[in-house]
């Protein structure tokens, strides 16, 4: 059975988002040229949970997508079978700075299959990424723009995003240890 700590509780989950928000809004200026497009399992609640929080920083909807990344995987060939999500994004990502949306920042090849893949629905004037959390190990020249925590951990060990949208009794990210 592995060890499990709680590295980000609910409070500190809202904590980070609010902060992750606020970098956004810093950075981006004019709020009608920003969209969120969060990756799933995980980045596709969080960016929607952005959206509210950018919505009363600049008192406009911001617009979200959800952007499956599975068949864009490099690593196709050694997984059995990817599980597919839908893709929804319903605006034109031409010209807007999108903020791809993720839980957890490793190699980066899951933020390199999002480049990938939204490209197949038009060209963003500017690409940002967000992620509640940043354990390292990057295996491609990826770096998060907008970090909620920054978590050193074994290459080994492993990160759970529990979130109340997919089934959970409460919000938490957990470090799991072999």
């Amino acid at each position: 059975m592995p060890e499990s700590t709680v590295i980000l509780d609910a409070m500190a989950i809202r904590r980070a988002l609010a902060r992750i928000a606020h970098e956004i809004a810093e950075r981006n200026e004019v709020g009608a040229e920003v969209a969120l497009i969060g990756i799933p399992v995980g980045g596709d609640h969080l960016a929607l949970r952005l959206s509210k929080l950018l919505a009363e920083i600049w008192h406009q909807p911001v617009p979200v997508g959800i952007l499956d990344v599975s068949m864009h995987r490099d690593d196709l060939d050694q997984r059995a079978a990817p599980k597919v999500y839908p893709t929804v994004i319903p605006f034109d990502v031409t010209g807007k700075t999108v903020v791809l949306v993720d839980d957890v920042l490793f190699s980066g090849r899951t933020t390199r299959a999002a480049m990938d893949a939204l490209n197949d629905f038009g060209r963003p004037k500017k690409i940002q990424l967000a992620v509640l959390v940043d354990r390292g190990h990057r295996e491609l020249p990826i770096k998060a723009d907008f970090v909620g925590k920054n978590v050193p951990t074994a290459r080994e060990e492993k990160i759970s995003l529990c979130l109340t949208e997919n089934g959970a009794e409460r919000d938490e990210v957990v470090l799991l240890k072999k």
